[in-house]
């Protein structure tokens, strides 16, 4: 048998009964016959090193800011069963460890109270923040919002609504119960904004649908005109740009008629330019050869001559036709700088004739041929005198007098 020295938390008696010491006396915690008395103090002590273990799981528990709530509901139902325990070993040392763990874990709870209330004024702070985003979008003019964007964004806000609802701290029901009838109605009016725009595209859409079947039509009326339809054509294009949009697949269908249409038009008139250009190419050769003629007339003095010869060939260049449209440009450019230089032979011959001109003339070189006579006198007298300086001054003054006269003259 084991003695109460090696034992001094329990004993076993001649019975096989084994008891734990504890303050207030020995308590039987259970039997075990099969076994000798060490076997058996050592089954209950296990029993002991277990709620022992339970203990310092708390204590860990505790020191890792575990629930608070959870920690307590574990001390409270373990200091009952350590109380009744059938175990050996100290358990009053467990007790006061479990006491000592519930001086803990109010000081946890306090501060895990604190931490809760922090988190839902966050949540709060959070939810009400989605709330104001969606109530953003939804007082956007409807008439400007991109809808397509707007339904992305407002779908986005919800997902992070249902993220946060899940995830987050539960909130107040008040609080929580506020926020989502506001986010409701945000949602609410964004999606009745979304159905009368798009409502009112259709309508839109159907007019333009109508408006650019009856242009098609139009069109396609006018190919069996050719050429000639193709004025007529281009004025329905000119209402085509403005009778908006019917809808991408619908637009892009009657656009491909209508293109159609249009492009049997040009492809007539393609044909008729064809014919066009083989005459037109002989006529721009024929007008080379007059320009070859008419060139000459660039440097020519004799002003009657080159009219003549530049009227006979107006005359014929006007019989001939038209040339080539891409080179319509070079050719007459060339034949004006003809008729440029064959006019100014005229003007100049004008300017030298002109009756007011020539008494303005006139009379300026009579003024300056007396002034020159009076200023030879001057000169004269100056030279008899000597004086270098006023026979400087006349010549000078003398000089400049016979320089206009001569250029009157010419």
């Amino acid at each position: 048998m084991v003695s109460n020295d090696q034992a001094p938390w329990g004993r076993v008696d001649e019975t096989g009964t084994v008891y734990v010491r504890e303050e207030s006396g020995e308590r039987a915690v259970g039997q075990y016959p099969d076994g000798s008395p060490e076997e058996a103090l050592a089954y209950f002590e296990r029993k002991y090193v277990e709620l022992a273990g339970q203990v310092t799981l708390l204590e860990q528990r505790t020191k890792r800011a575990a629930s608070a709530t959870d920690v307590a509901k574990a001390v409270k139902a373990l200091s009952g069963t350590i109380a009744t325990a059938n175990a050996v070993g100290d358990l009053a040392s467990l007790q006061r460890r479990l006491e000592a763990l519930s001086g803990a874990v109010n000081e946890l709870t306090e501060k895990q109270n604190e931490e809760s209330k922090a988190a839902v004024a966050s949540a709060v702070a959070e939810r009400t923040a989605l709330v104001v985003e969606a109530e953003t979008l939804a007082a956007q003019d409807p008439a400007k919002a991109q809808w397509k964007q707007v339904t992305a964004a407002i779908d986005d806000i919800f997902a992070r609504w249902q993220k946060h609802q899940a995830d987050g701290p539960r909130l107040p029901k008040n609080e929580s119960n506020d926020l989502w009838k506001r986010f409701r109605a945000a949602r609410s009016t964004i999606d009745t904004h979304r159905k009368a725009f798009f409502s009112e595209l259709d309508a839109v859409h159907r007019d333009a649908r109508t408006r650019k079947q009856e242009l098609v039509e139009k069109a396609e009326a006018l190919v069996s005109k050719g050429a000639d339809g193709i004025p007529a054509y281009r004025a329905l294009l000119d209402e085509w740009k403005l009778s908006g949009r019917a809808g991408k697949k619908l637009d892009d269908s009657l656009w491909a008629k209508f293109k159609a249409a249009g492009d049997e038009l040009y492809s007539a008139k393609s044909e008729v330019e064809a014919v066009d250009n083989v005459e037109f190419e002989a006529n721009y050769a024929l007008k080379l050869e007059l320009l070859d003629e008419a060139e000459p007339l660039l440097t020519a003095t004799d002003r009657v001559k080159a009219k003549e010869t530049l009227t006979s060939i107006q005359r014929r260049w006007d019989k001939i036709g038209k040339v080539p449209r891409d080179k319509v440009k070079t050719v007459d450019e060339r034949l004006r700088k003809v008729e440029a230089a064959v006019r100014k032979l005229d003007d100049d011959h004008w300017q030298k004739s002109n009756p007011e001109k020539q008494a303005r003339s006139e009379g300026l070189a009579s003024q300056l041929q007396d002034a020159i006579a009076k200023l030879e006198r001057e000169l004269d007298d100056a030279k008899a005198n000597g004086d270098k300086k006023k026979i400087a001054e006349a010549q000078e003054a003398l000089d400049a007098r016979k320089l206009w006269l001569g250029a009157i003259k010419n």
